[in-house]
C-alpha cells in the first residue's frame, strides 16, 4: 500500500471512529418502549429507512441516495454541538451558529474532498434550498412526532410542549411532502391535541 493511500485511509478510520459517538448523544424522544430516549445514531438510521420508503409521497422527485445521505450526517455536529431540544426556546440562528462551529471542527477532520463533500451535505440541509433536504426536513420532523404519538405523547407531555409549538416547529414540514403532513396531523398529532390543529 502506497503512503498516501495508507494516510488517507487512516484519516478515513479516525473519523469512523469518531462519529461513534453519536451513538452517546441523547435525544428527547422516547423510543417504543417509553422506557428510554433514541440517540442520535438511532434517530439518523430510522429517517433513513424511512426515506427510502416514503420517498415516493415526496412533493417534487428527489434524489433517495442524496436524501439518505443527508438524513445520516446531518446530525454528526451535535457530536461537538450536542442535541438541541425543538422545544427549548433556543433561537434557530443560536443553533445554527453553534452547530456551524461543530461542522468546521468535524468535517475538518476528513481529508479535504470527503470533508467538502460532507459538509456540502450539511449546508444543504440547513439551507432547505432543494428537494432533498425539504424532504429530509419531513422526515426529521415526522419521525420523533411518529414516536411521540406511539408513547402516548409522553415526552410533549413531561415538556409542557403546547399544540402552538408543534405548529410552529412544522410550519414547513410540509414543503417536502403535503401528503405526509396531513398524515402526520391526523394521526401523530390530533390524537393528543384534539381537533383544534388547524387546516389549510
Amino acid at each position: 500500500m502506497d503512503q498516501p493511500t495508507e494516510q488517507t485511509l487512516n484519516a478515513l478510520f479516525d473519523f469512523f471512529r469518531e462519529i461513534d459517538k453519536e451513538k452517546l448523544i441523547t435525544r428527547q424522544t422516547y423510543i417504543t418502549d417509553a422506557i428510554r430516549m433514541e440517540d442520535d445514531a438511532e434517530h439518523a438510521w430510522h429517517m433513513a429507512v424511512m426515506a427510502i420508503l416514503l420517498a415516493g409521497y415526496s412533493n417534487e422527485k428527489i434524489d433517495v441516495l442524496k436524501t439518505v445521505s443527508i438524513l445520516l450526517i446531518h446530525d454528526l455536529v451535535e457530536i461537538y454541538a450536542g442535541d438541541t431540544y425543538a422545544y427549548g426556546g433556543v433561537s434557530k440562528e443560536d443553533q445554527h451558529n453553534k452547530e456551524a462551529r461543530s461542522a468546521d471542527r468535524l468535517f475538518g477532520k476528513l481529508p479535504a474532498e470527503e470533508g467538502k463533500k460532507l459538509r456540502a451535505l450539511w449546508d444543504e440541509f440547513e439551507r432547505a434550498d432543494t428537494p432533498e433536504a425539504r424532504f429530509a426536513h419531513t422526515m426529521d420532523n415526522i419521525q420523533p412526532m411518529m414516536l411521540n404519538d406511539y408513547t402516548g405523547g409522553k415526552s410533549w407531555k413531561e415538556h409542557g410542549v403546547h399544540l402552538s409549538q408543534i405548529l410552529k416547529r412544522n410550519e414547513h414540514t410540509a414543503d417536502g411532502s403535503s401528503v405526509l403532513w396531513e398524515y402526520a396531523r391526523t394521526h401523530f398529532l390530533e390524537p393528543h391535541v384534539g381537533k383544534e390543529v388547524k387546516r389549510d
